[in-house]
C-alpha cells in the first residue's frame, strides 16, 4: 500500500537525520570502495552495490538504528528513586495513542522555528558534507524528552510533539483527574533547552528558555510564539522563534478567567521577588560581618551567588539538589567517573580579558554533556549528597591561581576526601599544624588545591574565616565558629526552592547507545584508517583478530580501575600475552581513553603520540597488528571509550 506524500517526507527527514549524525556516509563509501576494487573491470551496476551493501549489514544496522515510534513508558521505580528513559518525540502527524483518561496532560506542539538568523549561510546540505542538526530538549517536573535532529537553518523545519503529564509528583493525585484550582497552584515552568550539535560530535548551546503554561486554563488550548534568548553575555539577543501550540488533554469541563490565572502568577512573582530582597538584606549584612574578622577576606573565594546561562543572579545553594540515580549509579565512586566524562569546557568568550564565569542549571548542563568545572562539581556533589554523604562544593584556587571547584566529603571519623570532578580522583586531606616544630615529618599533600575560600551545598554555606586560606593548614571542622563562618540555614531554606525555575527536579536518563555495536562499528572504522594511513606510507597491513580479542580483558581492567580504585586482572592479560607472542617476537601495546566515539579525531590523536605513531608504522619482519575498542555507557551521553593499539613482531636485532 503506497504511503501518502506527507509520511514519505517524514521518513526522508528521518533518514536523512539519522545518516547526518552517525557518520554512515564514511561507513558506505568505504564499502563500495571496497566492491568496486574487488571488481576487476572498475565499474558495477547500481543493483550489484546495493546487493553488497546489504551483505556488509550496513543496510540492516541503518533500519536497526532508526527508532519510528517512541511508545517507551517511564516506570515508577519500586524503592522511590527519582530517575527517567530520556524519550524521542513523536512528530506531530502521529496519532497519540495510549493515554490515561484518569489523568490529566500537556499536549505540547512544535509546528515551526523562525528568524534563526545565524544560519543564513548553513543553506543545502552538500552530498557528503553533514550539516549541524537542532536538537530540542524539553523538562517539566522530572519528565525529560528529546526531538529528533532537525537540519540548521533559517526556518527550520522543527515539527516536534511532546506529552507531559500534569500531577507527576503527587502522591495524593494517581486516582483522580486533576482540576483546574490544582494545575494553577503547579508553579513549575516547562524548561526548554536548545542545542546545536555539530557534525564533529560537539554540542552547543543555543538558547534556555522557561515556559509559562499555566494561561493555556482560560481557554484549554493556546497557540504562541516563542522568543529564544541568548545565553550569557547575549541573553538579551533573540536567537530565534519557535511557533507552538499547548493543549491540555482531556478538555476542561470549565475554565479559569484569565485575570485570575494572572493574579495568581503575579502574586508567586511578588513573593518570590520579596524572598530573594530579604536573603540579599541578609547576604550584604553577613558579608559586612565577615570582613569584620579581617579585612584581607574581601579576597578570598566566596561565593554567595551566580549567574546562570540566563544571566540571572541566583544563590549558589540554589544550583545544588540531592540527586538520587536510581538503578543507573550504583555508588558513590562510580558517581565520580560518571561525571568525569562529561567534556571539559569553558565558557566561550568574545575577545580578551578574565575567564568568564557561568553556572548553567543542571538540566541545562545534562543536554549540552559539557561544562565548567563548577558544573561537575554542583553534579558531583548533588550525586554525592544523594548516596547520603556529608558532601559540600568547595571553591577556591589551584596551582597559578587558577579559580577552581572541586567537591569534599566529611565522614563521621572526621575524615576528610577531596573529589575531583573534572578526572574522579580522590584525595585524602590531613591538615598541617602551622605550630608544629620545624623538624616535625609533615604530611605532604598530593592533590592539586591550593586556597579554599567557602564550601556549601543545598542547605548551608560555610566561608573560611581561618586566617589563612592555605589548604594545607585548612581545618574543615564547620561546626568551629572561630574558623568558619556560616550563612544561616533558615535564610537560605527561604530563598532556595521558592523560585520555580530553581526547583526543577532534573532526573538522570539511561544512555542510548548500544555498547557492542558502537564498539564494533568504531573498530571498524579504526581498522581502514590504519589500513589506510600504512598504505599512504607504503605499508601493507595484516590484522591479527585473536591478538586484538586478548586486549579486552585490559581494556576491561582499565575501566575497573578508573571506577574502584582497584587494579584487577592484568596477571592474566599478561599471562595470556606471553602465551600469544612466540619466542623471539616482540610486543607492543598502546591503551588510550577518549570521551566521544569520533574515530577521526581519536585517531589523529593517537598519531601524536610516538609510542602509538611507531606501533601503527611498525615495520619488520612477520608483522601483524590488532586493536581493540570497547566503550563503557554511562547515563545520559557520557562515555568511557578505551581504545588500545598493539603490534607483534619478529625482532631481527
Amino acid at each position: 500500500m503506497a504511503l501518502p506524500p506527507e509520511k514519505i517526507a517524514e521518513l526522508k527527514q528521518m533518514i536523512h537525520s539519522h545518516l547526518s549524525q552517525a557518520n554512515i556516509q564514511s561507513k558506505i563509501r568505504n564499502a563500495l570502495s571496497e566492491s568496486v576494487g574487488e571488481d576487476r573491470s572498475g565499474h558495477m551496476e547500481q543493483e550489484a552495490l546495493l546487493a553488497n551493501l546489504k551483505k556488509q549489514g550496513l543496510v540492516t544496522n541503518i533500519m536497526r538504528d532508526l527508532k519510528f515510534d517512541a511508545t517507551e513508558k517511564q516506570l515508577p521505580d519500586p524503592q522511590g528513586e527519582v530517575h527517567a528513559d530520556i524519550r524521542v518525540a513523536s512528530t506531530p502527524s502521529r496519532k497519540v495513542t495510549n493515554i490515561d483518561p484518569s489523568r490529566r496532560h500537556l499536549y505540547i506542539r512544535v509546528f515551526r522555528g523562525k528568524a534563526f538568523l545565524e544560519h543564513l549561510q548553513d543553506g543545502e546540505q552538500l552530498p557528503g558534507r553533514p550539516n549541524s542538526n537542532f536538537v530540542l530538549h524539553v523538562n517539566f517536573r522530572g519528565q525529560r524528552f528529546r526531538s529528533l535532529p532537525t537540519p540548521c537553518a533559517v526556518e527550520p523545519d522543527i515539527q516536534e510533539a511532546f506529552l507531559l503529564e500534569l500531577h507527576k509528583q503527587s502522591s495524593g493525585e494517581a486516582s483522580s483527574m486533576v482540576d483546574c484550582p490544582s494545575m494553577l497552584a503547579i508553579a513549575d515552568p516547562i524548561h526548554l533547552v536548545l542545542v546545536r550539535c555539530d557534525p564533529s560530535g560537539d554540542s552547543n548551546l543555543l538558547s534556555s528558555h522557561y515556559i509559562e503554561w499555566r494561561h493555556v486554563l482560560a481557554s484549554g488550548r493556546v497557540n504562541t510564539s516563542l522568543e529564544l534568548m541568548g545565553i550569557g553575555t547575549e541573553n538579551q539577543v533573540p536567537v530565534g522563534i519557535l511557533d507552538i501550540q499547548l493543549e491540555l488533554i482531556p478538555k476542561l469541563p470549565q475554565i479559569l478567567a484569565e485575570d485570575v490565572i494572572s493574579a495568581q502568577i503575579a502574586l508567586e512573582k511578588s513573593k518570590q521577588a520579596e524572598r530573594e530582597r530579604l536573603f540579599l538584606v541578609y547576604a550584604k549584612q553577613w558579608w559586612r560581618e565577615y570582613l569584620q574578622i579581617r579585612p584581607s577576606h574581601s579576597q578570598r573565594l566566596i561565593k554567595i551567588f551566580a549567574q546562570d546561562e540566563n544571566g540571572s543572579s541566583r544563590p549558589t545553594c540554589s544550583y545544588i539538589r540531592a540527586l538520587r540515580a536510581g538503578r543507573l549509579l550504583d555508588t558513590p565512586r562510580q558517581a565520580a567517573r560518571f561525571v568525569s566524562l562529561i567534556n571539559y569546557a569553558k565558557v566561550p568568550t568574545l575577545g580578551g580579558g578574565e575567564r568568564a564565569e557561568l553556572w548553567t542549571s543542571m538540566h541545562t548542563f545534562l543536554c549540552l554533556n559539557k561544562g565548567d568545572s563548577e558544573d561537575h562539581a554542583v553534579l558531583l556533589c548533588g550525586l554525592l549528597l544523594g548516596f547520603g554523604l556529608d558532601a559540600y562544593v568547595c571553591v577556591g584556587t589551584k596551582s597559578k591561581s587558577a579559580a577552581h571547584a572541586w567537591v569534599v566529603t566529611i565522614a563521621t571519623d572526621g575524615l576528610v576526601t577531596f573529589w575531583e570532578s573534572l578526572s574522579g580522583h580522590r584525595y585524602i586531606h590531613r591538615s598541617v599544624n602551622p605550630d608544629d616544630p620545624p623538624d616535625l615529618k609533615q604530611y605532604k599533600p598530593i592533590y592539586p588545591y591550593r586556597t579554599v575560600g567557602c564550601v556549601f551545598n543545598n542547605k548551608c554555606l560555610y566561608a573560611n574565616s581561618q586566617p589563612t586560606d592555605a589548604i594545607e593548614v585548612c581545618d574543615f571542622n564547620f561546626h568551629n565558629e572561630s574558623k568558619w563562618k556560616a550563612m544561616s540555614p533558615d535564610a537560605i531554606s527561604s530563598v532556595y526552592g521558592a523560585a520555580p525555575g530553581w526547583a526543577c527536579v532534573t532526573p538522570l536518563c539511561a544512555s542510548g547507545v548500544d555498547t557492542h555495536l558502537a564498539s564494533n562499528s568504531l573498530e571498524q572504522e579504526l581498522r581502514s584508517l590504519v589500513t589506510d594511513h600504512r598504505k599512504d606510507v607504503g605499508l601493507t597491513t595484516t590484522w591479527n583478530d585473536q591478538l586484538s580479542y586478548l586486549l579486552t580483558p585490559a581494556l576491561a581492567a582499565y575501566e575497573t580501575e578508573r571506577c574502584t580504585g582497584v587494579t584487577s586482572g592484568t596477571e592474566e592479560f599478561q599471562d595470556a600475552i606471553r602465551r600469544a607472542v612466540p619466542d623471539g617476537h616482540t610486543f607492543k601495546g598502546y591503551p588510550i581513553q577518549f570521551v566521544h566515539r569520533n574515530a577521526r579525531r581519536a585517531f589523529s590523536t593517537c598519531l601524536r603520540s610516538p609510542v602509538c605513531e611507531e606501533i601503527i608504522n611498525c615495520r619488520g619482519d612477520h608483522v601483524s597488528l590488532a586493536i581493540r575498542v570497547r566503550v563503557f555507557t554511562y547515563p545520559e551521553a557520557a562515555c568511557a571509550t578505551w581504545i588500545m593499539f598493539a603490534c607483534k613482531y619478529k625482532s631481527v636485532l
